[in-house]
C-alpha cells in the first residue's frame, strides 16, 4: 500500500522537489509525515539507480527546513506539562516517522555529510548541559535522530563520533526507565550495533567495564537488544565482541534469572541463555569464559565433544526456568528430578571438582526461595537441604555465600517449619531435622581452613536481623549438633552473644530458653579455649537467662561444668582485661577466688557514689562461685568430699568476713555492704533455682549454713539502717528493698531448719515492727514534711509489710493471739490510700537529681500505698471471723478497718484507681474478705468492685509480665466459693454479673490463650470434695454455674497457622524432657486450650454417682450438653470436617460418653429421644460414630430402650436416607446389645425384619451397612442355634454368598472388602473400648453392666480416655488439635484424683491401628475439604456418591433423548471441573459447556447449583446440561471408570510435554480436566491422564483464568466435530 501511495504521488509530478514542498507545507500531523516518509523511501529507491543532485538538493532542504525544526518543535514541551495518551501515542508516531524521513534524507544527500551534522546536533541534545532547560521530551527526539542517521555514519570518517554516539546511548539506557531510555535500548542500541564494528564495541566496552551501572534489568533489556550482534552468527567471520566469554555477561544473566520481582527480566535472561547455547550449538567452536577463581571452573564453556551432554544440561536447566515461571508446586514438583540431574552432569567424580560453575544451580534455589508462593519456597529449600544426603560436592566459595546469603534469608521464613501432613504433633519439624542434618554434614566436609570463617559467617549472619522464635530456635539447634572443633574465637563468642540477644525478642519463653541452650551447647562445641579467656566465657554466660535456661542441677549445667573441667588449664588471657581489674589467670579456681575478692574490694573513687551498684556483677560472681564448686566436685567425685567444702569456704570467705562485720563495723563503706548483700542473695538464688536437686546437695546445704552463721551480724546491720533513720534518699529505696529481701531470705532459712527461741530474726523483727510503727506516728507538727522524714516513713511502712507477709506466710511468727495488740490497733486504724507530700521546695532540685536515676515520686507513693493494703491484707485474714455481715455498733477490741468493711471496700475501690496495676494484687486479696461478707448486704458496691477489677484486667491483657498474677487474683476475689453460694442464693444483680464476666473471660480465651485455664481450674479445685463427703450441699454452687463446666468441656478455637506452628514446636520441645534444660527450669503454665477440657473431665472424674448431689450436676450438665448439640446442629454456619462447630459436636459426645455410667434409666427416659434424634442428623464421621457407640452402650444396659430403637427404622424413607447407616451401624454389635437378654430369639427376629428391607435399597451405600449388619446377625442367630429362622436360611445366605463371591475387581468388591475390615466393624469392641478393668472387675462390668456398681468402684478406677479422646478422633480424621493424649491427664495435676484411679488405652487393636489404615478405609484422601452437600455427609467417607447419583445410563440416554426432543445436538465431551471451587468460575463453565452441548460437566458438590454468584453466570444453562457429582478424591477412580469406557483423558495444564492446543486432535469420546484456579492439577492426577494440552501464549503472564481456558479448549472439540462432520460452524451467540 505505502509503494502504490510512493507511486500514485510520482505519477502528478517527476519534480521530487514540488513533490517533497507540498508534503511539507500544513500542519505536521502523523499521517503527512508518514507519507512524507513512503515518498523519501520511494525516491531512496530510485537515487540508487541514479538520482542526480536534484534529489539530492531536495533532500537537504527537507532535512534542514522541515524536519530538523519539526523535531525541535516536537521536543519543546514545558517541563512538568501535562502529557496525554492520545498526544503522546501522536507524538511518537510523528517522531518514528520524522526519524525515518531523516534516515532516507541522510541516505539521498551528496556532498557535505548531512547524517554527521544531524547526530551532533542530536547528540548535544543528550548531554547533561543541553540547550532548552525546563523542557521534556528533547531526549526523545534527539534518541529518534539518532537512531535514524546513526547507520548512516561512516565508521571509518566519523568513528570518534559513533563512538561517544554509542557511549552517550549506552548511558541514557542504563540512566533509569523513562520512554528515552528504552528508546535508547530498544531502538538507538540495535541500529547502532547493526552500524559496525566501532560502535559495537563502544557499547561491549561500557556494559563490561567495572563502572557500569549494576542495574539488572536495564542491562538485561540492553543486551537483549544487541543479542544478535553480541553472540555470533554461526556463519560469521568477524572479529566482533562475543558476550559468551564475558564473566561481567554472565553474572548479569544469572542475576536476572533469580530476579523475583520482575518477569520480563527473568524472561530476557533465560532468552540470552537459551540464545547463547544455540549459538554454540551451531557453531561448533569450542568457548570459554574465564574463571574469576584461579582453580575454578568457568561460568560457562562449549566443546564440540560434549556438545550432547552439554545440550542435555543446558536444556534442563532452561526447562526447570521456564517451569518455575508457572509458580505451582505440582506442576515444579515432577520437573524437581531433573535439578538432580544437573548437579549429576556439573560434578566430576573423577577428579572432584565442577565442570559447571555452581552459580546456575544457586540461581535456581534463589528463585524458588524467593517465590511468593510459600509451598514452592518450602520445598526448594528442602530440596537444597538434601543435597549431601545423597552426593558429595566439591567444596566451592559460592555454594559458602549462598548457604550464608540466600538459603539463611528464606530460613527466617516461620511458616517453613511447619509439620508435613500426618505428622503427629511434637515429632519435629522436617525441615529443621533437614537444617541440622545438612549443616553438620556440610561443616565436616569444608576444609579446615575454611571452616572458622564459614562458622564465623553463619553465626553474624545470624545477629543481622530479628528472627522469629522458631527460625532462632532450629538454627541454635542444628548449630549445637556440629561435632567439636576449635573454630571459634572470642570474635565468635562475641557473635554469639549477640545471637543470644536476639533471642530475647520473642515473647514465646520455652523456645527463647530452649534457643539459649543450644546457643549454649554450640559455644561449648565450637570455641576455641586458648583464644578466649575465663573473663570472656564469664561474660557470654551472663547473656543467658539462668531462669530459662542454665539453672544449677539441670543437665546442661552438668555439661557445662563438665567442659570446664576438661579445659581449664587451657584457657588464654584476656586482651581487653577482666571486669574488676584483676589479673586474669587459667585455673578457674584462681579465677574465682580472684574474682571474689575484687568483688568485695570497693574503689576508693566509688564510695560516696550515690546509687546502689548494679546487679550485674554479683549475678556473675554468684554463677561463677557455684560453677566452680560443682567443677571441684566433679573432680573428686571419687574422693575426698572435704575439699569441695573447702574450695567453697575459700571462695566465700571474703564474703563472710564482711558480713560478720555488718553488726560492729558502723563504718564500713556503703558500697561493699550492698555489694556483699547483693552477692548473698544472688548465691541463694541461683542454688535454689527450679533446675537444682536440694535433695543431698551439699554445696546447699554448705552454703546455707555459712549464710546462718551471719545472721545475726547482718540482721543487726538491716534493723540500725531501717530504723536509725540512716535511709534518707531517693537512692535509699533500692537499699531498704535489699535489706527486706535479705531479711525475708534469712527467715525462710531459719524456718527450714527449724524455728528456735531466741532466734536472731526473731530479735529483729519485733524491733522492726515496733520502730516502724513509731515512725508512721509521728505527726508533722503543722510543719512542711522534709525529704528525710517523708523516705523514713515509706521505708517504715515497707519493713511494716515485710514483717506481715512474712508473719502471714509462716505461721511459726504468729505467736500473738487474736488479741489484738498495739500493732494490730495501729493498722486496723491507719488511714488508707494516705499519700505522701512532695519534698520540701528546696531539696526538689536533689531529689529530681537522684530521680533521675533512680524512681519518681509517684512510683515512690505507689509503693507506699500498695504497703499499706499488704499490712491490711495480713490484718483481715487474721481476724476474718470478726468481720460483720454489715456495719452496726462496734465491738471491743475495736478494729475500724475490719468491723467496718463496707468504708474499707470502698477505699479497696478508691485504692484501684490510684495504684499503678503491677501494684494491685494486695487490693484484690483485701477484696476477696470483704466482698463474701457484704455481697448480700452491700451488693450495689460488691458489683462496682466487680466491674472496676474486671475493667484493670482486661486493660492488661497484653501486658504479660503482671497479666497471669493479677488474673489470678481476680479468679480467686470474683469465684470464690463463697461469694458464688451467696450470689446464687439472693440470685441477684450479682448473680448475673460474674456470669456475664465469665462469658468474657471465655471470649478473652480465644485471642488470649490461658486465660480460660486459670478459671476453671481454680473453680473445679474449689469445688472438688473428698470422696468420703457425702454432702447433698457439697456441689451447688457448681450446680448454679453449670454453664461454666458445660463451656468448658466443648471449649477450643480453631487456631491460625501461626499459632499452631508455635503450638507444635513447643510440644516438640516439651517432648525432649529433661535432656532440654528449659524443660527444667521454666515453669509448664498449662495454659494450652486443650488443657480445659482436660480439667473439665478430671473433675467430672471426681464425682460420685451414689451421691445424689453428684447425680443431679451429671443429669443437668448432660441436658444442657444435648441441647447445646441441637443449636450447634440447628446452625447456618458452615459445617465441614475439622470446623469449629464439628469440633464442638465432637466435644458433647465424648463428654456424655464420660458422664455415660452415671445415668440410671429413668434419666435415660428423658433423654434418650434426644440421642436417637441426633443419629437422624446429619453430622461428620466422628460423631457418628460417637453416637453410635452411646447408643449400643444404653441399649446394652438397658434393653428396654428396644422398642425406640426399633421404631427409629419406622421413619419414612426421605428421613432415613441418610441416617439409617448410624442404626445400621448399631445393629452390627448386636452380639453386645444382646449379652442382657436372657431370650434373644425376637430380638434377633426384630433385627433380621429391620435388616432385610434396606439389603435390597437402590443406593449401594446402604446395601452395604445392611449387608454387614446382616453378616453380624446371622452369625449370632448361627452361634445361638436358633431353629425358628430355618425358613430365612436360603435367602440370607444366598445373599451374603453373593455379595462375598462378588465378580471382578471394580468398586462394588473393594467397598464390600474395606467396609468389612472397617475398624468400626472389625476391631472396635463397644465395652472393652469403654473400660478396662482389672480382670476380676471387667467379668463384673460385663455381667452386671454398670448396674448394681457404683461409679467410684468401677468407673474412676479406670477410664477410657485414650479411646474417646486419642484414639477415636485420631482414626476418625481430626487434627492433631482434638487428639488428647493420656499424658496430658496424667501430666495435669491441678485436680488430683484417687491414687487407684487409672488412665486406660483401648486393649483391643483399635489402638495400634494407624490412620493411614483408617484413611485407607474410612476417608479416602479427602479429610479436610468441605462437603458442602448435606444429603451425602454421613456417607462421604463409605461410597462413592457418584457411582450412585446419576447412573452412566441417565447420562446415555435420558439427556440426549430429553436434548433430542428440543432439536438441539450433544456432544461425546464430559468437561470435569471437581478441582475448581468458585462459583464464578463454575457458573460461566456451566453456561458454555450448555452452549457448546457438552455431554455433562461435573463438580465437586451439587450444591453449587444453589450459589447465587452460579445462578447469575449460569444463566439458567445447569437446567438443561447434566450436572454429576465426583469429589475430588474421588477423581482418581472416576478417570479409569471413564477411560475404560473409551474416554480420552486430556488435561489442560502447561507441562513438560504438553502439546499445544493448534496441534492437538481431539478424539470424540473426550474426558478435559480442569485445574484448581491457584493450583492447577494435582501431580498424582497428571499420572492419570493420557495427555495434557497448553494454550499458546505470546505474553509474559503465564495462565489465563479457568474458565476462560476451559472454554476455549471447549470450542476447540466442537469446531474439530463440526469440521469432521462436515457442518459450520454454530450460529454466533452473545457470551
Amino acid at each position: 500500500m505505502e509503494w502504490v501511495l510512493a507511486e500514485t504521488l510520482l505519477a502528478q509530478s517527476r519534480d521530487p522537489r514540488v513533490l517533497l514542498g507540498t508534503l511539507c507545507r500544513g500542519e505536521a500531523s502523523a499521517e503527512r509525515v508518514e507519507t512524507l516518509r513512503f515518498l523519501l523511501q520511494r525516491l531512496e529507491d530510485e537515487g540508487a539507480r541514479g538520482g542526480g543532485d536534484a534529489l539530492s538538493e531536495a533532500a537537504r532542504e527537507v532535512a534542514a527546513e522541515y524536519l530538523v525544526p519539526l523535531l525541535r518543535g516536537l521536543r519543546a514541551r514545558p517541563a512538568g506539562a501535562p502529557d496525554p495518551e492520545p498526544g503522546r501515542q501522536a507524538r511518537g508516531r510523528v517522531l518514528r516517522a520524522a526519524g525515518a524521513a531523516l534516515r532516507s534524507c541522510a541516505r539521498l544527500a551528496r556532498g557535505p555529510p548531512l547524517a554527521a551534522a544531524l547526530a551532533e546536533e542530536a547528540l548535544r541534545d543528550l548531554l547533561p548541559a543541553g540547550p532548552t532547560p525546563g523542557l521534556e521530551g528533547g531526549a526523545e527526539a534527539a534518541v529518534e535522530v539518532l537512531a535514524a542517521v546513526g547507520p548512516c555514519l561512516r565508521p571509518r570518517e566519523d568513528g570518534p563520533l559513533l563512538e561517544r554516539v554509542a557511549q552517550a546511548a549506552l548511558v541514557l539506557a542504563l540512566a533509569g526507565d523513562g520512554e528515552a531510555a528504552a528508546l535508547a535500548a530498544g531502538r538507538l542500541l540495535p541500529a547502532l550495533g547493526r552500524g559496525g564494528a566501532v560502535a559495537l564495541r563502544a557499547v561491549w566496552g561500557g556494559m563490561v567495564a567495572p563502572s557500569a551501572p549494576d542495574r539488572v534489568g536495564l542491562r538485561l533489556q540492553v543486551l537483549s537488544a544487541l543479542a544478535e550482534r553480541l553472540l555470533p552468527e554461526p556463519s560469521a567471520h568477524e572479529t566482533g565482541p562475543d558476550a559468551r566469554c564475558s564473566s561481567r555477561f554472565w553474572r548479569t544473566v544469572q542475576a536476572g534469572l533469580a530476579h523475583a520481582e520482575d518477569a520480563l527480566t527473568r524472561k530476557r535472561a533465560r532468552y540470552l541463555l537459551q540464545r547463547a547455547v544455540e549459538v554454540s550449538a551451531e557453531r561448533g567452536v569450542g568457548c570459554t569464559c574465564r574463571p574469576q577463581e584461579a582453580n575454578g571452573p568457568s561460568l560457562f564453556w562449549w566443546s564440540e565433544k560434549k556438545k550432547d551432554e552439554l545440550l542435555k544440561f543446558w536444556e534442563n536447566y532452561i526447562l526447570i526456568m521456564e517451569t518455575l515461571e508457572g509458580n505451582q508446586i505440582h506442576v515444579i514438583k515432577p520437573v524437581l528430578p531433573k535439578l538432580n540431574n544437573l548437579f549429576e552432569y556439573a560434578v566430576s567424580e573423577e577428579n572432584a571438582c565442577w565442570l559447571f560453575h555452581p552459580s546456575w544451580h544457586m540461581c535456581i534455589y534463589k528463585r524458588m526461595f524467593e517465590s511468593e508462593n510459600k509451598i514452592l519456597t518450602k520445598e526448594g529449600v528442602i530440596h537444597f537441604l538434601e543435597l549431601y544426603e545423597t552426593k558429595v560436592l566439591p567444596f566451592s566459595p559460592e555454594f559458602s555465600e549462598f548457604i550464608i546469603g540466600p538459603l539463611m534469608d528464606a530460613l527466617s521464613e516461620s511458616s517453613l517449619y511447619s509439620r508435613s501432613p500426618g505428622q503427629l504433633i511434637g515429632s519435629g519439624s522436617p525441615l529443621g531435622l533437614k537444617l541440622q542434618k545438612f549443616l553438620v554434614t556440610y561443616i565436616s566436609l569444608l576444609p579446615e581452613e575454611i571452616k572458622s570463617s564459614f562458622l564465623l559467617q553463619f553465626i553474624q549472619k545470624m545477629t543481622s536481623r530479628h528472627w522469629c522464635a522458631v527460625p532462632i530456635l532450629f538454627l541454635s539447634k542444628a548449630l549445637a549438633s556440629v561435632p567439636r572443633c576449635k573454630a571459634l574465637g572470642l570474635e565468635g563468642l562475641l557473635a554469639l552473644r549477640d545471637v543470644l540477644q536476639c533471642t530475647m525478642i520473642t515473647h514465646q519463653i520455652l523456645l527463647r530458653g530452649a534457643a539459649q541452650c543450644y546457643l549454649l551447647q554450640t559455644a561449648m562445641n565450637l570455641v576455641d579455649v586458648e583464644k578466649v579467656s575465663l573473663s570472656d566465657i564469664s561474660a557470654f554466660l551472663m547473656s543467658l537467662r539462668q531462669e530459662e535456661s542454665l539453672g544449677r542441677g539441670t543437665s546442661l549445667w552438668t555439661e557445662l561444668c563438665d567442659w570446664l573441667r576438661v579445659n581449664e588449664s587451657c584457657f588464654g588471657q584476656s586482651s581487653t582485661g577482666s571486669f574488676f581489674g584483676l589479673h586474669e589467670t587459667s585455673s578457674l579456681n584462681a579465677y574465682v577466688k580472684n574474682l571474689v575478692q575484687e568483688y568485695i574490694k570497693t574503689p576508693a573513687w566509688e564510695r560516696e557514689k550515690y546509687s546502689m551498684p548494679d546487679w550485674f556483677d554479683a549475678k556473675l560472681v554468684a554463677l561463677m562461685v557455684l560453677l566452680a564448686v560443682d567443677v571441684e566436685g566433679m573432680k573428686n567425685q571419687y574422693s575426698e568430699k572435704r575439699r569441695t567444702q573447702n574450695v567453697l569456704r575459700i571462695f566465700l570467705d571474703p564474703l563472710l568476713d564482711a558480713l560478720m562485720k555488718f553488726g560492729t563495723n558502723a563504718y564500713m563503706p556503703l558500697l561493699k555492704t550492698d555489694r556483699c548483700l547483693q552477692l548473698l542473695l544472688k548465691l541463694l538464688h541461683t542454688c535454689l533455682l527450679k533446675g537444682s536437686s536440694t535433695q543431698d546437695d551439699e554445696v546447699l546445704t554448705l552454703l546455707q549454713n555459712c549464710v546462718m552463721s551471719t545472721t545475726e551480724s547482718i540482721s543487726e546491720f538491716i534493723l540500725r539502717r531501717l530504723t536509725m533513720n540512716e535511709l534518707s534518699s531517693v537512692s535509699d529505696l533500692d537499699r531498704c528493698h535489699l535489706y527486706l529481701s535479705v531479711l525475708v531470705e534469712l527467715t525462710c532459712l531459719h524456718l527450714k531448719v527449724g524455728w528456735k527461741s531466741g532466734n536472731p530474726i526473731w530479735r529483729v523483727l519485733s524491733p522492726l515492727k515496733n520502730a516502724s510503727i513509731r515512725h508512721l506516728q509521728d505527726t508533722d507538727d503543722g510543719q512542711e514534711p522534709t525529704l528525710e522524714k517523708q523516705i523514713q516513713r515509706v521505708v517504715s511502712m515497707a519493713a511494716l509489710a515485710t514483717v506481715c507477709e512474712a508473719t502471714d506466710q509462716k505461721p511459726e511468727l504468729q505467736l500473738d493471739s487474736l488479741d489484738a495488740g498495739p500493732v494490730e490497733r495501729f493498722l486496723a486504724s491507719l488511714q488508707l490510700n494516705q499519700t505522701l507530700q512532695k519534698p520540701h521546695p528546696e531539696e526538689q532540685s536533689s531529689f529530681l537529681e537522684e530521680s533521675s536515676s533512680s524512681q519518681g515520686w509517684g512510683k515512690i507513693v505507689a509503693q507506699y500505698v500498695h504497703d499499706q493494703w499488704v499490712c491490711l491484707s495480713f490484718l483481715l485474714k487474721k481476724y476474718h471471723t470478726f468481720i460483720p455481715a454489715s456495719e452496726g455498733e462496734l465491738l471491743e477490741p475495736v478494729l475500724p478497718a475490719v468491723q467496718m468493711p463496707g468504708r474499707t471496700l470502698q477505699s479497696a475501690l478508691d485504692a484501684l484507681t490510684i495504684l499503678p496495676s503491677d501494684q494491685i494484687l494486695p487490693v484484690f486479696c483485701c477484696m476477696k474478705i470483704l466482698v463474701p461478707k457484704l455481697l448480700a448486704s452491700s451488693e450495689s458496691l460488691c458489683i462496682e468492685a466487680f466491674d472496676m477489677a474486671w475493667k484493670i484486667i482486661s486493660s492488661l491483657s497484653n501486658t504479660q509480665l503482671i497479666f497471669w498474677s493479677n488474673l489470678k487474683a481476680f479468679v480467686q476475689f470474683v469465684f470464690d466459693t463463697k461469694v458464688l453460694t451467696i450470689a446464687a442464693k439472693i440470685k441477684g444483680q450479682a448473680y448475673f454479673k460474674i456470669k456475664e464476666i465469665m462469658y468474657k473471660m471465655i471470649e478473652m480465651s480465644a485471642i488470649k490463650t490461658g486465660v480460660f485455664n486459670t478459671l476453671i481450674s481454680y473453680c473445679c479445685q474449689s469445688w472438688m470434695v473428698p470422696a468420703s463427703s457425702v454432702s447433698q450441699g457439697s456441689l451447688s454452687s457448681a450446680n448454679n454455674y453449670s454453664e461454666l463446666v458445660l463451656e468448658a468441656c466443648i471449649f477450643g478455637t480453631v487456631f491460625r497457622r501461626d499459632q499452631r506452628l508455635i503450638q507444635d514446636v513447643q510440644t516438640f520441645i516439651e517432648n525432649l524432657g529433661p535432656d532440654c534444660a528449659a524443660n527444667v527450669v521454666i515453669e509448664n503454665t498449662k495454659r494450652e486450650d486443650y488443657y480445659v477440657r482436660v480439667c473439665a473431665v478430671k473433675f467430672l472424674c471426681l464425682l460420685d454417682g451414689s451421691n445424689m448431689s453428684h447425680k443431679l450436676f451429671m443429669e443437668d450438665l448432660a441436658i444442657k450438653l444435648l441441647d447445646k448439640e441441637e443449636v450447634v446442629s440447628k446452625s447456618r454456619t458452615r459445617y465441614y470436617v475439622n470446623s469449629q462447630q464439628h469440633r464442638v459436636k465432637n466435644r458433647i459426645w465424648q463428654i456424655l460418653l464420660v458422664l455415660f455410667p452415671s445415668f440410671d434409666q429413668n434419666f435415660l427416659t428423658r433423654i434418650i429421644d434426644k440421642i436417637f434424634q441426633a443419629g437422624f442428623i446429619n453430622s461428620q464421621a466422628s460423631i457418628k460414630y460417637y453416637i453410635e457407640w452411646i447408643i449400643i452402650l444404653i441399649l446394652h444396659k438397658f434393653p428396654q430402650f428396644l422398642p425406640k430403637f426399633w421404631d427409629c427404622f419406622s421413619y419414612g424413607e426421605e428421613n432415613l436416607k441418610t441416617s439409617i447407616c448410624t442404626f445400621l451401624s448399631v445393629l452390627s454389635h448386636l452380639d453386645i446389645i444382646t449379652q442382657n437378654i436372657p431370650e434373644k430369639k425376637l430380638t434377633l427376629k426384630q433385627a433380621l425384619a429391620a435388616v432385610l428391607q434396606w439389603c435390597f435399597h437402590p443406593n449401594f451405600s446402604v446395601r452395604l451397612y445392611a449387608l454387614v449388619a446382616l453378616k453380624k446377625i446371622w452369625t449370632v442367630c448361627k452361634t445361638g442355634h436358633i431353629e425358628e429362622f430355618g425358613a430365612l436360611t436360603s435367602v440370607v445366605e444366598s445373599s451374603l454368598n453373593q455379595v462375598e463371591n462378588m465378580h471382578g475387581v471394580g468398586n462394588a468388591k473393594k467397598n464390600w472388602q474395606r467396609i468389612q475390615d472397617h475398624f468400626f466393624f472389625a476391631t472396635f469392641h463397644p465395652l472393652k473400648d469403654y473400660c478396662l478393668e482389672r480382670p476380676e472387675c471387667f467379668d463384673i462390668f460385663v455381667k452386671e453392666s454398670f448396674s448394681n456398681l457404683s461409679v467410684k468402684s468401677t468407673f474412676l478406677f479406670s477410664f477410657p480416655a485414650g479411646t474417646i479422646f486419642y484414639i477415636l478422633p485420631r482414626l476418625s480424621g481430626l487434627v492433631e488439635d482434638e487428639w488428647i493424649a493420656i499424658d496430658k491427664f496424667t501430666r495435669f495435676t491441678d485436680i488430683p484424683l484417687d491414687a487407684d484411679f487409672q488412665w486406660y488405652l483401648s486393649p483391643t487393636q483399635l489402638r495400634e491401628l494407624t490412620p493411614g489404615d483408617w484413611a485407607q478405609q474410612d476417608i479416602g484422601s479427602n479429610s479436610g475439604e468441605a462437603d458442602a452437600r448435606p444429603e451425602w455427609a454421613d456417607v462421604q467417607k463409605k461410597l462413592t456418591p457418584w457411582k450412585t447419583s446419576v447412573p452412566d445410563l441417565d447420562l446415555e440416554l435420558i439427556f440426549p433423548g430429553r436434548a433430542a426432543k428440543l432439536g438441539k445436538s450433544v456432544s461425546r465431551l464430559i468437561v470435569v471441573a471437581s478441582l475448581i471451587d468458585k462459583p464464578t468460575n463454575l457458573g460461566g463453565l456451566c453456561r458454555t459447556c450448555e452452549v457448546f452441548g457438552a455431554s455433562a460437566l461435573v463438580v465437586a458438590s451439587l450444591q453449587y447449583v444453589n450459589d447465587r454468584q452460579f445462578q447469575h453466570l449460569s444463566v439458567s444453562a445447569e437446567q438443561w446440561l447434566p450436572l454429576v457429582e465426583v469429589k475430588p478424591a474421588q477423581l482418581t477412580d472416576y478417570l479409569q471408570q471413564k477411560k475404560s469406557e473409551g474416554y480420552t483423558a486430556i488435561g489442560a495444564e502447561q507441562t513438560a510435554r504438553s502439546v499445544g492446543l493448534p496441534q492437538y486432535c481431539f478424539p470424540e469420546k473426550s474426558l478435559l480436566l480442569l485445574g484448581n484456579e491457584r493450583e492447577g492439577i494435582p501431580a498424582n492426577l497428571i499420572q492419570q491422564l493420557d495427555v495434557c494440552v497448553e494454550i499458546p501464549q505470546q505474553g509474559i503472564i503465564r495462565s489465563l483464568n479457568v474458565h476462560v481456558s476451559g472454554a476455549l479448549l471447549i470450542w476447540e472439540y466442537t469446531r474439530q466435530q463440526l469440521l469432521r462432520q462436515g457442518d459450520p460452524p454454530p450460529s454466533p451467540c452473545l457470551f
